[in-house]
């Protein structure tokens, strides 16, 4: 390890360290090192000379290895995998397609076929994964011979539900830590709406092609991504068609999520702006490709943004004004856990953890298998010592 590389890392541990609101003291409990250590290592005058130990400071610190170890071997971690996942791959990795060109059968009726795609989206909006893959395993198949068996004037309709199905599986897979797979959906979802001639059907493949990149930390590939879609969309936009608005806001947002995590405070908040202004212009209520684009949804993000850029404070302001009735129990869910993050960040132990309760009465499935869900509350325990009844309860149900 180069004096440079080891300085380097100890930067980034410090860093990391700060922005979870971990003084020095918890971070040595959390990865069972002195605190002598912890100061030296991030100091860069001490060496982390085991592949062991720089992967628990990587999971303490809710980082790939890879972007602490850019010098070090890879090292695959291990973790327990949520229920749901294994059949999400299994869905994308049959030659449903191979089938369907050789034994192709008779298409069953669109709105039969679309009543099951929107309940594919329901499902995934309540992190049902265990229930998404059980409807996929069956719809898929059946799409992808479908759209080969029926006459040409019902295959653009046809190729549009495929895509969405696809969609599903994409944002299910991001959200569950498997951007490989999350990858391929989003790649086939954005097929499919090209053999649609679908353009906006498209752009939301891009979408959801872009949350991949952010819950992979590809950030560079997410504003890529977001910022050409935008870009081919700002003409529709501008001629106020809401499909086109609602998916240029939801890039929009990504690029600011994108710029927050590259500590680019000025570009996330002039991209935040943007996407406020056309949130004003579309107004709440719609919820088109499943964007949940409106001000509610601008102001979700400018609480993650805040955060993110380690202002708590502004953070919570906003959230507290945020109205959730437009937004679905996904995303409402998500804002309990910002707003956890953001109390933790301020110490408040007992205000994150009502928070994380409250998010738990709404989506349990997401929040027991949520990655950050699960740091954060080993956070808690270690601020907190003892810890309540409530935190105790929470971070058994979670496996923290």
């Amino acid at each position: 390890m180069s004096t440079e590389y080891q300085r380097a890392l100890g930067r980034r541990i410090a860093q990391e360290r700060k922005r979870r609101g971990l003084s020095q003291v918890e971070l040595a409990r959390l990865v069972d090192r002195s605190v002598a250590w912890i100061s030296q290592v991030e100091r860069g005058v001490r060496k982390v000379d085991r592949m062991s130990v720089l992967e628990k400071v990587a999971e303490t610190l809710d980082l790939p290895l890879s972007e602490l170890a850019a010098e070090a071997p890879v090292v695959a971690a291990t973790n327990d995998e949520v229920p749901g996942t294994a059949g999400l791959r299994l869905v994308l990795s049959g030659a449903h397609s191979l089938k369907a060109m050789l034994h192709a059968a008779p298409a069953p009726s669109t709105q039969q076929l679309k009543s099951r795609v929107d309940h594919a989206w329901e499902l995934t909006h309540e992190s049902r994964y265990d229930d998404l893959a059980d409807l996929l395993r069956g719809l898929v198949p059946t799409l992808e011979n479908a759209v080969r068996s029926a006459p040409a004037e019902r295959q653009a309709e046809l190729f549009e539900l495929l895509a969405t199905t696809y969609q599903t599986c994409s944002a299910s897979l991001a959200k569950l830590g498997e951007p490989e797979a999350a990858w391929i959906a989003a790649d086939r979802a954005i097929g499919a709406a090209e053999r649609a001639g679908n353009p906006l059907m498209m752009a939301a493949g891009a979408f959801r092609l872009g949350f991949v990149f952010l819950r992979a930390r590809h950030f560079d590939q997410a504003e890529e991504t977001a910022r050409t879609a935008s870009e081919a969309l700002r003409p529709l936009a501008d001629q106020r068609k809401p499909e086109a608005m609602s998916l240029w806001g939801g890039l929009t947002l990504q690029r600011a999520l994108a710029s927050a995590q590259l500590n680019q405070a000025d570009t996330a908040y002039d991209h935040l702006a943007e996407a406020r202004e056309m949130a004003e212009r579309l107004g709440d209520g719609r919820n088109d490709y499943n964007t949940e684009f409106g001000p509610a949804n601008v102001a979700l993000h400018e609480v993650s943004i805040a955060i993110e850029l380690g202002d708590a404070g502004h953070a919570l302001r906003v959230g507290a004004m945020i109205e959730t009735a437009t937004l679905s129990h996904e995303r409402r869910a998500r804002l309990y856990v910002d707003l956890a993050r953001a109390h933790a960040q301020r110490r408040q132990i007992d205000e994150a953890v009502t928070a994380l309760l409250e998010a738990e009465a709404i989506t349990p499935e997401q929040l027991r298998n949520h990655r950050v869900v699960h740091q954060l509350v080993s956070d808690l325990l270690t601020m907190r010592d003892p810890a309540s009844p409530e935190l105790r309860g929470l971070a058994a149900r979670v496996g923290a």
